[in-house]
């Protein structure tokens, strides 16, 4: 129970420092429009999301925000009924805390505010909050191949060792 509760308030943290860092980037950027950081490589430039990752579902606010707040409400159970290692815990905890960062602005204003755009590459401009969704995705993923080769090798090293006790060898 307690490290659920620390998980939310770290959460909480998360959202804290998007929801700063959009008030920011909307103050600061929207007047300009962009602010290069490295030139041909990063800058921050404003920008309007009424969709996911790359505008996907653009328009579809209700679709999104339904299913964003029962996926939410997942990760809010697994923090909370289930035992869960470290690694796991922070990935869900990136990811609860990036995703109602993004439902915030989705609720009270129908738009995501990003502002972070790679421009050696064609990306979607992004925020804080899709890092630490990302991210949480990401140590998720390392996690389930981590514990399924551990698993792995464990029946691996057992195997043999049923074998022998089979055949009364010890």
């Amino acid at each position: 129970m307690i490290f659920g509760v620390l998980s939310v308030l770290a959460a909480a943290v998360l959202v804290g420092v998007d929801q700063l860092i959009k008030r920011w980037a909307t103050v600061v950027l929207l007047p300009k429009t962009a602010m290069t950081l490295i030139p041909g490589v990063l800058e921050l430039r404003y920008f309007l999301n009424d969709g996911m990752a790359f505008s996907m579902l653009a328009g579809k606010q209700t679709l999104l925000i339904g299913v964003t707040s029962l996926m939410l409400l997942g990760v809010l159970w697994m923090l909370f009924a289930r035992k869960l290692t470290l690694l796991e815990r922070v990935a869900w905890t990136l990811v609860l805390g990036g995703g109602i960062g993004n439902l915030i602005d989705r609720v009270a204003t129908g738009v995501v505010v990003d502002y972070i755009n790679v421009l050696f590459m064609n990306f979607a401009i992004f925020n804080f909050a899709d890092i630490c969704v990302c991210v949480g995705v990401g140590l998720l993923m390392v996690w389930v191949l981590f514990d399924s080769y551990i698993k792995e090798k464990a029946e691996k090293n057992a195997a043999p060792d049923a074998a022998d006790d089979a055949h009364g060898n010890a």
